[in-house]
């Protein structure tokens, strides 16, 4: 599985004339459709499957984005909802979109179609902009369409990462809580609407520490089961003097809590050439510092600990790890 850019999206996106132009007849193109060696996703847009198939879920949706923007007529609408949350490099959690969403005025004659959903909406000028050229709701808007209607984990890792990406900035450290009022600020101009309290809730509940989807969704779904309060990239001094940094301390528990995702296992990119076998060992000398320096509990999960509460606090109280009600 592989990320890619908005711009490589294009570039996948494969358009009917070019495809007959570069001596495909329509009878080739149905042929390479029917058999699964060419994916449709607009009515003339299509992607080589194997390719489309490499992806993660959300470069996979840029390439729905980069089709119906290659067919979308000049006018009102502009990319919303979990289609902006892609523009803008937001993590989607689990959620595998359906459709392509777009946003226009209700007065506008709109229809849907199975690849693409629109959505009659209010936007306020100041709440639309442009990623790579593509009209598309603002990061707070998206923000707050995204944590209104995706599950409220989806939305915290949504948050999360748009705290992240604002915090970065470091001519601005006030980014991130900006970001965060101007996504309530326009709760309090939709109270009432569809969704309305969960997004706040869920916006409130965001912090820009964490640093990565699967931490985002077990910090909300540990809330969910009642343990209270959370510091996030907890610092321990290491061994050579520069800090280890554990995910999440459950502060009343004084227990630590570890997101192990597999991808850091095995992504290349991601093992800069180390072999799996020298990552397990530094990891395993690591949390073994840890609990040794600060004399605290340390538990480790993993997606298959995420598919729901239950199992996830099965996984914990096999640790003792009960949370203070």
């Amino acid at each position: 599985m592989r990320h890619i850019s908005f711009s490589e999206a294009r570039r996948l996106t494969l358009d009917r004339v070019a495809l007959e132009r570069a001596g495909w007849r329509s009878r080739d193109i149905a042929a390479a459709v029917k058999d699964g060696r060419m994916r449709r996703i607009q009515r003339n847009r299509y992607v080589p499957t194997e390719q489309f198939e490499d992806l993660w879920p959300e470069s996979r949706h840029l390439v729905e984005i980069a089709a119906a923007d290659a067919e979308r007529r000049s006018g009102t609408s502009v990319f919303s909802y979990q289609s902006a949350a892609v523009l803008w490099g937001l993590p989607l959690a689990r959620h595998v979109s359906g459709a392509v969403h777009m946003s226009m005025p209700a007065e506008d004659r709109m229809t849907s179609r199975p690849a693409l959903r629109r959505h009659a909406d209010r936007l306020e000028s100041s709440e639309i902009t442009e990623r790579f050229g593509v009209p598309c709701t603002t990061l707070a808007r998206t923000l707050w369409d995204v944590c209104r209607t995706l599950p409220p984990s989806a939305g915290v890792a949504a948050a999360d990462a748009a705290l992240r990406m604002s915090r970065l900035d470091p001519d601005d450290p006030d980014a991130s809580e900006r970001c965060r009022r101007s996504v309530l600020d326009i709760g309090r101009r939709k109270r009432g609407s569809r969704g309305a309290a969960r997004a706040v809730a869920v916006v409130t509940f965001a912090d820009g520490l964490a640093e990565s989807t699967g931490e985002s969704v077990a910090r909300w779904m540990l809330a969910e089961l009642g343990f209270a309060r959370f510091r996030l990239q907890v610092p321990v001094r290491g061994p050579a003097g520069a800090d280890y940094r554990v995910d999440i301390e459950l502060e009343d528990e004084g227990v630590f809590v570890e997101f192990d995702g597999a991808v850091k296992y095995r992504d290349e990119s991601l093992r800069a050439g180390r072999r799996i076998d020298d990552i397990l060992l530094l990891e395993k000398q690591r949390e073994d510092w840890i609990r040794g320096v600060t004399q605290k509990r340390l538990v480790r999960i993993g997606w298959a600990d995420l598919d729901t509460p239950e199992i996830l606090a099965a996984r914990l109280a096999a640790f003792r790890v009960i949370p203070r009600r």
